[in-house]
């Protein structure tokens, strides 16, 4: 038997197997909580065609099963199908890719100047029996061995006291502690019997508004092991952060908010531990990054105050915690570090663009930009940095979008136009994959073409008389990027609203911090560009959207998720992860929404490229071809 996706790809299902674990197989991972045992409900899939068995409906609305829906742990083949997987149910493993990334990260990790130093670490021990002469306690017996070792402050936590003499005495007194270096003190993490120095494994986990990234990590030696993301599932709450602040603290939400994010976390941890066979006992650390909102939903923080005048959140900087207080699925003693935030819209995220980018070590100016469901912008230097956020919403990402996804498999993420024509030229990622909706870059660059090419009008609005692919929608004028035989792939006059607004707010952003300290972007010498879709943006199309400032594009420079980056270098080094706290405590916040100067740069990028085209030189050159 055979499953066909909507992508084309074709898998082999045997007999009497699920859908979810042909997919596995397969190497197609879906979300799945439960293990496969149709509680969780989050497997969906829609059935397209052909003959299946569904052992069960629950999780599923009376809509959903007429639509064709169904939990995919639950449900087997009876010949072959064609099936669609809608993105919230993909949980996505980088598998043999990251060999590449992890030198990489590796690299970068080495150019700090730093020596891998990771923040808990696994010290071995062989302690002196006891004996008539020398007869102090055992937790004394290991103290004094500890400080005959140098390592001075100790801080045993009394869970650890009640197994304590069995565990040294297991192994004839050797034994291995999982330590991690807090508050100029070691805090021991976990004791085990015998040499245990490895393995020994790290998480690090960049929760973003759409996207949950984690890192498997090998802290003996630094290397990247395996990657998975998710959607965010906090998404049926709200697209953006305001929206799940109003649910959490006034629709009695919160509990099931941190319940989202930290399901998908245990996802991702479950996926990445099977694949590589490791034993969750060998990870002995978690480093998360987010958003200050996404912080304070994944430790159960009150985020009623983010969103109100003045804008404080409950914390900046955050007390180690334990996997176990935050229903984490790996030992429940495992330390979590969150990265510390600047202020209620510059998150912990930004602190961890910055040390990845190492512009708190540059003395030209630079600009730092992570481009996501909010555009976080950091401009300085060695002396200085200053931060803000503009709410870009999540259109960049796929969400709002009539035909938006990720930049996943199946995303268009090149578009190019013909000016004579109109043919659209597009390009897929995963090669001859078929397209299934579009990106944030491939909406750039359609967008920026239809500028060039006369489809659109300097507002944004299309001109139906140019081309016969615009034609009349459910929600007004649309342009048809790509025909398919089901359902076109289409960008509508509210998308490219949606994209035009996104854009303004972000080249705002610039041009507000710049005037704070009296620069110009002819002062900056570097754009950081961070951000899921950034690999595959044109800097060319962007700036003639109008989204960046029109400056040589040797200055401009791609830095991937620098958010998951700088979890990976805190983790691997407590020299580092001073230089977070730092860069969060020196950073200064510039709350924009109630900055008059902000909102008229807001206004004026309300057009394709804006409305000061002589900012725009090359546009304005390109405009008169």
């Amino acid at each position: 038997m055979k499953i066909t996706l909507s992508t084309g790809r074709v898998i082999e299902a045997k007999e009497g197997e699920s859908i979810l674990i042909s997919l596995k197989q397969a190497g197609i991972f879906l979300t799945s909580s439960c293990g496969g045992k149709g509680i969780c409900g989050k497997c969906k899939v829609i059935v397209q065609s052909g003959d299946v068995e569904s052992k069960s409906h629950i999780k599923l609305s009376s809509e959903e099963i007429q639509q064709g829906f169904a939990l995919a742990c639950m449900t087997t083949p009876s010949g072959d199908i064609t099936v669609d997987i809608p993105k919230q149910s993909i949980l996505t493993v980088e598998g043999q890719i990251v060999t590449g990334r992890s030198k990489d990260l590796l690299g970068l990790l080495h150019s700090t100047g730093v020596d891998i130093d990771p923040l808990s670490e696994r010290i071995v021990l062989k302690l002196p029996k006891p004996s008539l002469d020398d007869n102090i306690s055992d937790l004394e017996r290991l103290k004094r061995e500890l400080f005959a070792n140098g390592l001075g402050c100790l801080r045993v936590p009394s869970r650890f006291m009640s197994n304590l003499a069995r565990t040294v005495r297991e192994k004839d007194w050797e034994i291995t502690l999982s330590a991690i270096h807090s508050e100029d003190c070691y805090e021991i993490t976990n004791i085990f019997p015998g040499n245990r120095k490895v393995p020994q494994y790290g998480i690090a986990v960049d929760i973003g508004t759409t996207t949950i990234v984690v890192y498997l990590i090998d802290l003996t030696d630094g290397k990247l092991v395996d990657a998975a993301s998710i959607y965010n599932s906090q998404i049926r709450f709200g697209d953006d952060v305001i929206t799940r602040i109003v649910n959490a603290t006034e629709h009695g939400e919160m509990e099931n908010l941190h319940k989202a994010v930290i399901s998908d976390i245990n996802d991702l941890i479950s996926v990445l531990v099977s694949s590589r066979k490791i034993e969750t006992e060998s990870i002995d650390t978690i480093v998360v990054a987010g958003n200050t909102t996404m912080t304070h939903f994944f430790l159960e923080l009150d985020p009623a105050a983010i969103r109100e005048e003045p804008y404080i959140p409950t914390a900046n900087i955050f007390p180690l915690s334990h996997a176990g207080e935050l229903d984490i699925d790996v030992n429940s003693k495992v330390p979590v570090y969150s990265f510390p935030c600047v202020g209620s819209y510059v998150g912990g995220d930004i602190v961890s663009g910055v040390l990845a980018t190492r512009m708190h070590k540059n003395k030209d100016l630079c600009i730092f930009i992570d481009i996501g469901t909010n555009g976080e912008i950091v401009i300085g230097n060695s002396e200085w940095l200053m931060a803000a956020a503009c709410s870009a919403g999540p259109c960049f990402e796929g969400s709002g979008i009539k035909h938006g996804m990720r930049a996943t498999e199946g995303a268009i993420e090149n578009v190019k136009i013909d000016p004579g024509t109109f043919d659209v030229e597009i390009k897929v990622i995963g090669g001859n994959t078929k397209p299934v909706g579009i990106c944030g870059s491939g909406m750039i660059d359609a967008i920026a073409d239809m500028f060039l090419t006369g489809i659109l009008n300097q507002k944004g609005k299309m001109q139906k008389e140019v081309s016969d692919r615009i034609r009349d929608g459910e929600d007004g004028l649309e342009f048809v990027v790509h025909y398919r035989k089901n359902k076109d792939i289409v960008l509508t006059e509210p998308d490219i609203e949606n994209i035009i607004r996104a854009k303004a707010a972000i080249y705002a952003g610039f041009s507000t911090l710049l005037k704070e300290v009296d620069s110009s972007f002819d002062d900056v010498q570097k754009v950081y560009i961070a951000g899921g879709f950034g690999k595959f943006l044109s800097i060319e199309k962007a700036i003639i959207l109008g989204m960046l400032p029109d400056m040589p594009r040797e200055k401009f420079e791609y830095m991937g998720n620098t958010s998951v980056t700088g979890t990976y270098l805190c983790m691997l080094s407590r020299k580092l992860r001073a230089e977070a706290e730092k860069i969060s405590k020196d950073m200064t916040y510039v709350e924009l929404s109630v900055n008059n100067s902000f909102m008229d740069e807001y206004v004026s990028g309300m057009f394709i490229p804006h409305t000061n085209i002589d900012a725009f030189p090359t546009v304005k050159i390109l405009m008169k071809k």
